[in-house]
């Protein structure tokens, strides 16, 4: 018999946002029979009568408890909230990735010892109940390592990213067991006899299930996939980029201009299909476009490795969100093992590196080290990786905006499409010209509401930074009311340089606007 534990198992507990608080914490609440989850995991421990211990942890998207048993094993046991994915396919999706993998490649992934994606099970939602990995976290490691022992991770892990990219695919989507609930038209099989297919794309962004999306879009985007050729999938984007068009009555009037028009919106993403379509005619786009699975969080909080020795990788978490992807979608982002070392205030303001105190030649050095190893392991052995890398990112920013122009404004798609604009034909060496070609005023017009828009963009870079928060204004119980001070002191100063400005006649910056821009509501 296993009592409730003293805190609360159902809500977000865990810390607070400066944005949109109470919204964020409601959408990850999950109801379901906390003492049914104990009696399940019990039956899964050979010889165990109980729950001995249990810790509670929160993930962004899951609720994740670690239950020790009387005998001293150990499980977790991970309940996906709303916002998690679309209702049973993520469940059945990373568990089919998972089992998918063991075995296929060296990276070690926790065993899954039960699992349901039927949320009318006695426990009343959906879980996966594994065991732990084994090892300590990268994260908590990494700064006690030293630097040989940092190359010689960014190796192994670095190999472990060859592999998976080695795997072919038929289609792009995600991966599930062949009996998972899907229609039969939405099951691509691949490696016949292994019991496995390819679906629906189980991204929260192509089913609007992100904090607020539902209320306000209504709907999940009509084509998730799955995707057999580069042309589809470019369809499927566009589509779930009108999908997110809000209704009318619901948008706020009160936005900034270069967040755009629900008609600014339907004209850009019309536009980006057209240019979209001379795209993928080119070899070179779709030579970098291989259907490619690889982790989808691969760093070092996900990375568990030896206490005794960090260099041995004994286990990968939260293959959540997998996804089959054009190589090209993993091009350009570094995992942060093989990154430069974390921006800081001074860096984001502009002072050059060398400047800034605490900045050692040898941190320096280290990470160009690891840098060059993850370079060099793309380019040896990761071919559809490194076919990717080698062209320029102008020709895939398209493909990573035009389905969430919406929440990322009308300036940021518009910039995809000027770019290729303007480098169409020199430094793209693509034929013809743009489908798109913005008149002088319309060009004119997108360099002021561009600034507006790197603005906010680094305006919440520096307060990510100096308030150590999270990019959408999470902050941990334990330093919500200091932070909370903090982020008021920051407003309060930023409002006074809007007033400053405004009374020199400087129409860029008015208080008005200087309250538009910021970017968290916690005020």
């Amino acid at each position: 018999m296993t009592s409730f534990p003293r805190y609360d198992p159902y809500n977000y507990t865990d810390g607070r946002w400066l944005h949109r608080d109470e919204l964020q914490r409601n959408a990850r609440r999950v109801m379901f029979d906390f003492s049914a989850l104990c009696d399940r995991v019990i039956r899964l421990c050979p010889a165990a009568a109980r729950v001995a211990h249990c810790e509670k942890k929160e993930g962004r998207c899951n609720r994740v408890f670690l239950l020790t048993m009387n005998t001293g094993s150990c499980v977790v046991a991970r309940l996906p909230t709303g916002i998690a994915g679309p209702p049973r396919l993520t469940t059945n999706s990373e568990v089919a990735t998972m089992t998918y993998l063991r075995g296929k490649i060296s990276l070690p992934i926790p065993h899954v010892l039960d699992w349901s994606d039927d949320p009318s099970n006695p426990i009343g939602a959906e879980y996966i109940i594994q065991e732990p990995a084994v090892g300590v976290p990268l994260r908590d490691m990494w700064p006690r390592m030293n630097m040989e022992q940092h190359m010689l991770c960014t190796k192994a892990l670095c190999i472990a990213i060859t592999e998976l990219a080695s795997f072919n695919f038929p289609a792009y989507g995600s991966l599930y067991f062949a009996d998972g609930p899907l229609e039969s038209h939405l099951k691509i099989p691949f490696h016949q006899g292994e019991g496995f297919c390819i679906g629906p794309h189980c991204s929260p962004v192509f089913w609007n299930r992100s904090p607020g999306e539902l209320e306000l879009y209504g709907r999940p985007s009509p084509n998730c996939g799955p995707w057999k050729d580069l042309k589809s999938y470019s369809l499927g984007l566009i589509e779930t980029g009108f999908s997110r068009l809000p209704n009318p009555d619901t948008v706020n009037h009160d936005l900034l201009p270069y967040q755009g028009s629900i008609q600014d919106h339907v004209v850009l993403i019309s536009k980006s299909w057209e240019v979209m379509q001379q795209l993928i005619k080119n070899k070179c786009v779709q030579d970098a476009a291989a259907p490619t699975l690889l982790h989808p969080d691969f760093h070092k909080r996900n990375i568990y490795v030896s206490e005794e020795n960090p260099t041995v990788i004994t286990g990968v978490i939260d293959w959540q969100w997998a996804s089959i992807e054009p190589a090209f979608v993993y091009a350009n982002e570094a995992p942060d093992f093989a990154n430069q070392p974390q921006e800081t205030v001074e860096t984001i303001l502009g002072l050059d590196v060398q400047e800034i105190p605490g900045r050692s030649e040898k941190e320096l050095k280290d990470a160009s080290i690891r840098c060059q190893t993850y370079d060099l392991y793309m380019k040896a052995y990761a071919r559809k990786i490194q076919y990717a890398r080698a062209l320029d990112p102008t020709l895939f920013h398209l493909f990573q905006c035009c389905h969430t122009s919406w929440r990322d404004s009308a300036t940021a798609l518009r910039h995809a499409l000027v770019e290729l604009s303007a480098y169409w034909t020199e430094e793209l060496g693509l034929p013809g010209s743009c489908p798109y070609y913005p008149t002088d005023d319309e060009l004119e017009q997108h360099i002021r509401d561009y600034d507006d828009f790197k603005a906010v963009q680094q305006l919440k870079q520096w307060l990510t930074v100096s308030l150590d928060s999270g990019s959408d204004g999470w902050v941990p119980n334990e330093r919500w009311d200091a932070t909370k001070d903090a982020h008021r002191a920051q407003y309060d100063l930023w409002m006074e340089t809007g007033r400053d400005s405004e009374l020199r006649g400087d129409d860029d910056m008015t208080v008005e606007k200087g309250d538009k821009l910021w970017p968290f509501d916690a005020r």
